[in-house]
């Protein structure tokens, strides 16, 4: 009792996203001696629940009694527990018991709505004989003498198959009204309802006549295939109302070649007898004529041009055929409008039996729904979840497990009326509408504030609320505490990884810059500094005076010797000659490790040679400072321009650019412009003199950057973000490539992870990552292929087969189950995973083998469970090292080919 105390304490006080039971439902398994081997029957359990509730709640009223001398109350009896009167007759005496009850148990089969259900439980046996003084056979009708306060009705959609030796689930449709008047049902007016209900069994059996003497002008005729009537008279008309015809209709059809039509096998009546003599019959043919005919519709025969498309009477007169359509006319009028006349009484009928119990008098004991149970499965294994209606919000709440989502009326009946799926209600509960205390919040009588659950709890449990709190506050301190220092330890491996992999492919050392709050950028004003300019100056001028010197000494013929012969680099450089797209084609000399190649064919290196090959007029004539700038610009607005395109998804400029990448999420203008200034300043523009000396202008420029005008922290989280989008992109169009070539299990992990990692950074803005909807398509595809693939290995029936059908779903299918329902307001996604329930609840109701049959009971479980907590799974597949231009080349491609073969849904 104690244990139940502090879980429904914490239900209503708790900060934590959900309540664990653990301790209170082993208490109950113990006290139940329930095996963990077999599964409780629900209702077996809310009845020993509520009668364990009411005896120890009777244990504390009766010490309460022994102290206060008072009568003892039983709030589960006050709550729960009515009473009803059963009166009968046994053998022909008559008799009267009050009786109690707590679940009202009714039978759904054979009954569409609830009120049905309760007028055949409410009667049992010979009704006849209760209103008889000398009859001797045996019944009994119950009235509710007392209602209470929650009124709740066990729905039986289970029975126990005979020929099977099993139960089942009854899975037809039950509706039930939100609001339930159960004044039909009460003692009081007992001589009322019995008055009602003798006269809907005397409309009722009229309906059934009506009903009857309406489907034999609707299904007419005496062979297997029936029509309505007025259509069969209707017909009938139509081949009076037909143009005669003299001829038969085999006459008149050109015969093939050398071939033996209808006519020349059996010469017409036309030949032989006049059209005003059909009694004569035509003349027998011949024996060696008595042969079938070979049809040939398509290249023997044309109908010609006045042979009715339809068949039509050959031989009446003008007086015969009005008497016959004057006739059919008047019977089919009729026939219209005895049809008419029976439909119209059924429906008076059935309005009438509707509003039966609809006067005022009869509807003075309203209940509303509050809860409804929903089981969903079938009879052996199955999942439980509960809609409450809730007050304060005024709408419904879905309780599955650990999730708590708002929900619909309309969600309610598709989840719980039945028949349109293996989920349907078992128990529902009202509230009397009459007691509102039950639902109504209470008010602080000095404040005036309405009371939370947490204010409405006795100080022994708000005490312990408090305290389960604090430790949730300190498992979440403790928490992040870790993840911290993971993250720490993360980056520092990677730093480590990151510098290792820097020294051993670059000489230069890269400029460092100390981290600092972000302010308006001041070096992109400023000029390069005045010494470096003049150390080029003295450098060029040294150079020139060298090899003049050397010129002069050798004379003239070294001086010819020099210009012709080439220059041979050093062996420390190499020469290569590169066709950079869109750009041109380079020779390039370069120390080794100065150039690369991979770097200088993406996107960005390309915008950045075409923006300095068109700066070459500045440079010539106003040097490389002014050609950076011109450059620099170009380059910007180029980019800027390409985020604000609208392009094809195959087309996404982001992956080509970083600089798109942050313009359209809006980073701050320091990290655009020092993002773009490392393009500039990167060791592989040293190949060519120009792109040189505008590399080292940028390179002076970075160097000028204050601490203050970049966070460089800032910086790498805006740069990490991009490499986890690239990175999600390559998980991404690597799934749909395995899932064009049908490789559903290598697809699911990398469709997972790009999910995951794709909602993670649309969480920081919509132009993050990529479509959701797209990943989320082909993430349900998949999970689909291989639900149906392991069904189809389990329905072989052979051994290793349903264990890799089984080991498909443990492995794969159903630890990704959670994702899919996680956000329930994804349907299709929810519609996904009951597909896949169904497709193996369906196998619960076919003959097995045992060993199956133990297979899928021992399976089915763990497919039902519908908690939403995300179990962990295997380590993301690990990505190849690839290039830019391969990253954009791939994704095109596949996305291209998507377009080109759309799915459902997508």
């Amino acid at each position: 009792m104690q244990e139940l105390r502090h879980v429904f304490s914490l239900l209503v006080g708790s900060k934590r996203k959900y309540v664990d039971p653990s301790r209170a439902v082993e208490i109950l398994k113990d006290a139940f001696k329930a095996t963990d081997s077999q599964q409780q029957d629900v209702s077996e359990f809310t009845h020993k629940l509520l009668d364990w509730l009411e005896d120890a709640f009777q244990m504390k009223a009766e010490e309460e009694r022994v102290r206060e001398g008072e009568k003892p109350k039983n709030p589960m009896l006050e709550l729960f527990y009515g009473r009803f009167l059963a009166v009968g007759v046994h053998e022909g005496k008559r008799f009267e018991n009050t009786e109690l009850f707590g679940q009202y148990p009714l039978q759904v089969n054979g009954f569409k709505d609830l009120h049905e259900c309760l007028e055949a439980a409410m009667i049992e046996g010979e009704i006849e004989s209760l209103h008889s003084e000398n009859s001797a056979k045996s019944g009994q009708e119950h009235w509710f003498t007392e209602l209470p306060p929650v009124l709740t009705f066990e729905l039986s959609r289970f029975e126990f198959n005979q020929a099977l030796g099993r139960p089942e689930k009854i899975h037809h449709k039950l509706e039930f009204p939100s609001v339930l008047y159960m004044d039909r049902y009460m003692d009081k007016n007992r001589e009322i309802t019995r008055l009602k209900r003798e006269e809907i069994r005397r409309l009722k059996e009229h309906l059934t006549i009506l009903q009857q003497r309406l489907e034999r002008y609707l299904s007419y005729g005496s062979g297997p295939k029936r029509f309505p009537l007025a259509d069969v008279l209707q017909y009938a008309l139509e081949f009076a109302s037909s143009k005669p015809v003299c001829t038969s209709p085999l006459e008149d059809i050109e015969a093939p070649p050398g071939g033996t039509t209808a006519s020349q096998a059996a010469p017409s009546t036309a030949e032989h007898a006049p059209c005003s003599s059909p009694e004569a019959p035509p003349p027998p043919p011949p024996p060696s004529q008595q042969r079938s005919v070979i049809y040939k519709p398509f290249t023997q025969s044309r109908i010609p041009l006045d042979l009715p498309m339809h068949p039509a009477p050959r031989h009446v007169t003008d007086e015969e055929l009005g008497v016959l359509e004057g006739c059919l006319q008047r019977w089919r009028s009729e026939v219209e409008q005895d049809t008419r006349d029976l439909q119209g009484s059924i429906s008076r009928i059935h309005r009438t039996i509707e509003l039966m119990y609809s006067d005022k008098s009869m509807m003075q004991v309203p209940y509303r729904l509050h809860a409804v149970l929903v089981h969903e499965g079938q009879a052996s294994a199955g999942h439980y979840w509960a809609y409450i209606h809730s007050q304060p919000q005024g709408r419904w709440m879905k309780y599955n497990d650990i999730s708590v989502t708002k929900s619909s009326w309309e969600e309610l009946v598709r989840d719980s009326f039945g028949g349109y799926r293996n989920a349907s209600a078992y128990c529902l509960m009202y509230i009397d509408e009459k007691k509102p205390f039950l639902i109504r919040e209470e008010f602080d009588k000095e404040t005036g504030q309405m009371l939370t659950g947490f204010d409405k709890l006795p100080p022994d449990l708000k005490e312990y609320v408090k305290e389960d709190n604090q430790r949730f506050v300190k498992e979440i301190e403790e928490w992040d505490a870790l993840q911290v220092k993971k993250a720490q330890q993360e980056r520092l491996a990677a730093e480590a990884t990151e510098a290792t992999a820097s020294q051993a492919a670059a000489k230069e050392p890269a400029p460092t810059v100390t981290a600092a709050p972000p302010q308006d950028p001041e070096y992109m004003e400023q000029p390069s500094p005045a010494d470096e300019s003049k150390q080029l100056k003295e450098d060029t001028e040294r150079a020139i005076a060298k090899a003049a010197a050397e010129h002069e000494d050798g004379g003239p013929e070294a001086l010819l010797q020099a210009s012709e012969a080439p220059a041979k680099p050093p062996a420390s450089q190499r020469v290569v000659e590169v066709a950079i797209p869109h750009v041109g084609t380079f020779v390039i000399e370069s120390e080794e490790g100065g150039y690369d190649d991979e770097v200088m064919l993406t996107p960005a290196m390309q915008g950045i040679l075409m923006a300095i090959d068109r700066t070459r007029s500045v440079s010539d004539r106003c040097g490389p400072e002014a050609a950076f700038f011109k450059a620099f610009t170009m380059e910007y607005a180029r980019l800027l321009r390409f985020a604000q395109e609208d392009t094809p998804p195959e087309t996404d400029h982001r992956l080509q650019h970083v600089l798109v990448y942050l313009i359209q999420n809006h980073a701050p203008k320091s990290i655009l412009e020092r993002t773009l200034l490392e393009q500039f300043a990167h060791h592989s523009l040293g190949f060519d003199q120009r792109c040189k000396s505008i590399m080292e202008v940028a390179r002076a420029k970075l160097e000028l950057i204050k601490p203050e005008e970049v966070n460089m922290e800032e910086y790498e989280i805006w740069h990490q973000d991009y490499r986890n989008f690239r990175e999600t992109t390559f998980y991404l169009l690597t799934g749909l490539e395995l899932f064009q070539k049908r490789s559903y299990a290598e697809t699911l992990m990398y469709l997972i992870y790009a999910h995951q990692y794709n909602k993670e950074l649309l969480l920081k803005g919509s132009y993050r990552g990529h479509s959701e909807e797209l990943i989320a398509h082909y993430r349900r595809q998949c999970l689909l292929k291989l639900n149906e693939h392991a069904a189809r290995l389990f329905e072989s029936g052979e051994d290793q087969e349903v264990a890799n059908g089984l080991n498909i779903m443990n492995e794969l299918v159903v630890p990704c189950l959670p994702l899919l329902l996680v956000d329930e307001m994804e349907e299709k996604d929810i519609i996904a995973v009951e597909d896949m329930r169904n497709r193996w609840c369906s196998y619960l109701g076919q003959e097995m083998e045992a060993r199956l049959q133990e297979k899928l009971t021992d399976f089915l479980p763990k497919l039902l469970d519908c908690s939403t907590e995300i179990k962990s799974f295997r380590d993301p597949p690990k990505l190849p090292s690839y290039c830019t231009l391969e990253l954009c080349e791939r994704f095109s491609r596949v996305v291209c080919s998507l377009s080109r073969s759309p799915a459902d849904g997508k």
